[in-house]
């Protein structure tokens, strides 16, 4: 609001000065906000991504480039949502129930776990793509009652795009300034090749990227009993939260 205010003011008060600005000078203004605008850093993260992202990706910047903006955006949230489809559609699967499959999933469920009292656990159900990636930043909005350690179930999540990398980076990053760890767990196989083949492992660490949610718990407590030990020695009283946190987020 303010610098639309302030926007406003200089063309009503100060735009007949304007003739007097050499255009030299407002070329190079333009060149550096469009190359600031441009987010070059990116690129190199994009092309680490899956042959169908860099696709679209380029498509609309050929399109920004040669045809125009109007153009481009239209095409690119196409191909973006023909992309979208394709993805939900590719994680439906039908197969049958063994034994193995039984055994295989004991690891990954919560019933029977011990779950320490300074971990959260979050689990997000469904596919974490554009559109709806806002919605971890809502249920997230305060992390105050969240443990020193928060587990993030993928285990139903189906589908992740480069949206969704974006969004769980950013949901890293507030919880590393309020001083708690992620730890992601039981990812399957499309999220899981989008995760490993991009920069997220970086990020986060591939040591907090677990196989199962029980491997995640052994994990949380050895966060735990070390984070114990460091505000033991810095003499700090800090408490642990005394009730445990579980919540679901559902697209």
């Amino acid at each position: 609001m303010v610098h639309a205010l302030t926007l406003l003011a200089i063309l009503l008060v100060a735009a007949p000065l304007a003739r007097f600005v050499p255009l030299a000078t407002l070329a190079a203004v333009l060149f550096v906000v469009a190359y600031n605008m441009g987010e070059w850093r990116e690129i190199g993260t994009i092309l680490r991504l899956s042959k169908t992202d860099i696709a679209v990706w380029f498509t609309t910047f050929a399109l920004t480039v040669f045809a125009d903006l109007t153009v481009a955006v239209g095409v690119g949230m196409t191909l973006a949502a023909l992309l979208y489809i394709y993805r939900v559609a590719e994680t439906t699967t039908v197969a049958p129930v063994t034994r193995e499959y039984l055994e295989d999933g004991q690891a990954h469920i919560l019933q029977d776990k011990d779950i320490p009292s300074t971990v959260t656990i979050l689990r997000i159900h469904g596919p974490f793509l554009f559109g709806t990636t806002e919605k971890l930043a809502e249920a997230t909005r305060d992390l105050k009652p969240f443990g020193d350690v928060v587990i993030l179930r993928l285990r139903n999540m189906t589908a992740l795009d480069a949206t969704g990398i974006h969004a769980l980076e950013q949901f890293s990053d507030r919880l590393r300034k309020a001083g708690k760890t992620l730890l992601l767990c039981g990812a399957r196989d499309q999220p899981s090749r989008l995760i490993s083949g991009s920069d997220f492992l970086k990020h986060v660490g591939a040591e907090n990227v677990l196989p199962h949610v029980q491997a995640a718990l052994t994990r949380a407590r050895e966060d735990s009993r070390r984070l114990l030990r460091d505000r033991q020695e810095v003499g700090s009283c800090i408490g642990a939260p005394s009730t445990l946190t579980v919540c679901f987020i559902t697209f």
